[in-house]
């Protein structure tokens, strides 16, 4: 039914403004009694089969909602009801912040990808911490956190410190996306040495707390393999808890999308099916190189329980999904876990 009617209909307006109405339907509906449990009772699979035990914590299930959806911590209880087993607040800021100028997000339909420049656009820390006191405890929910795009270089690592401070009491998890290629200063988020800097002043931060909370670092999926290999010396050196493979793509090879229609587009990531191959091949790299060092949370591509398989064999510990979830509707995450049953 997704495909057939909701999707066709709400594919009929700019990606950007019926993402808001989507949210505010879901919202509206989870108020009206009885629909909550009618979601569940259509996409959520209880089982202690699919749980997982990753970083010292226990996930119903390994499909979770990737950052960026759910920006303001807004959703997320109501998100629940459609059987995730995690879900990523985020990116946070310091402070509040429009993101880059509209439009800024688009589709790629016949490809089934997404092309956004939206820079970190969120309400900024005090907002999510506010949403986040409103939290039910249905799942785990991971933090992820970045800098401002007005600070300056040697400031970054304060506005890391200052969201990771102020999210601590309410996620589980800490996200730290240095990957994404909509903000400035990219190349330094990416720069060997500064991640050593920035993954350990985290991780000072972190020992001073009662319990740590595990810190993964989230990459790129255009990394060569040398940069790999350093990805893997870094893991190593600061012992952080694991990586998120993968962010968004600056490439364009490959699509179906006319030059035109992509030059009219513009700058920006690529997410869904054309990045899929471009994640797992990340994933395995990690998971093979380093023998499986350390967890990995797949996420790029996954729009069938086919793809999420693959992510898995390929070395992923979890999965996480966005444009597939756009693309394919809330029944994908119960064909995930329908499929990781059998």
């Amino acid at each position: 039914m997704y495909k057939l009617f909701i999707r066709r209909f709400l594919f009929l307006f700019d990606p950007e403004k019926i993402h808001y109405v989507t949210f505010s339907l879901i919202r509206f509906f989870c108020k009206v009694p009885f629909f909550s449990a009618i979601f569940r009772a259509m996409y959520l699979i209880e089982d202690k089969r699919l749980e997982r035990n990753l970083f010292g914590i226990t996930f119903k299930n390994p499909v979770g909602l990737a950052a960026g959806f759910d920006k303001n911590a807004v959703l997320y209880n109501e998100l629940a009801n459609f059987g995730f087993g995690f879900i990523e607040i985020g990116t946070v800021t310091p402070i509040g912040q429009e993101g880059n100028p509209k439009k800024r997000l688009f589709r790629l339909k016949d490809d089934q990808g997404i092309i956004n420049r939206m820079g970190f656009n969120n309400d900024g820390l005090e907002t999510a911490i506010e949403q986040l006191k409103k939290n039910k405890g249905k799942l785990v929910i991971g933090g992820n956190i970045g800098k401002n795009t007005q600070t300056s270089p040697q400031n970054y690592t304060n506005d890391y410190e200052e969201c990771f401070k102020g999210l601590y009491p309410y996620v589980d998890y800490f996200v730290l996306n240095v990957s994404c290629p909509n903000v400035g200063s990219h190349e330094k988020l990416n720069n060997k040495e500064y991640l050593l800097e920035l993954i350990l002043a985290i991780q000072n931060l972190n020992l001073l707390e009662p319990t740590q909370k595990p810190i993964l670092l989230k990459i790129a999926p255009d990394l060569n393999n040398n940069q790999l290999d350093e990805i893997i010396e870094i893991v190593a050196e600061t012992k952080i808890d694991g990586i998120i493979a993968s962010n968004t793509s600056t490439s364009r090879s490959g699509l179906k999308a006319s030059k035109k229609q992509l030059q009219e587009i513009g700058n920006g990531g690529l997410s869904g099916l054309p990045i899929k191959e471009k994640s797992t091949r990340v994933i395995k790299y990690l998971k093979d190189t380093s023998n499986k060092a350390f967890p990995i949370i797949g996420v790029g591509g996954i729009h069938s329980a086919e793809d999420a398989l693959e992510k898995i064999e390929a070395g992923a510990d979890l999965v996480q999904i966005y444009t597939g979830f756009i693309y394919e509707g809330p029944g994908l995450i119960k064909q995930i876990n329908k499929a990781l049953l059998k």
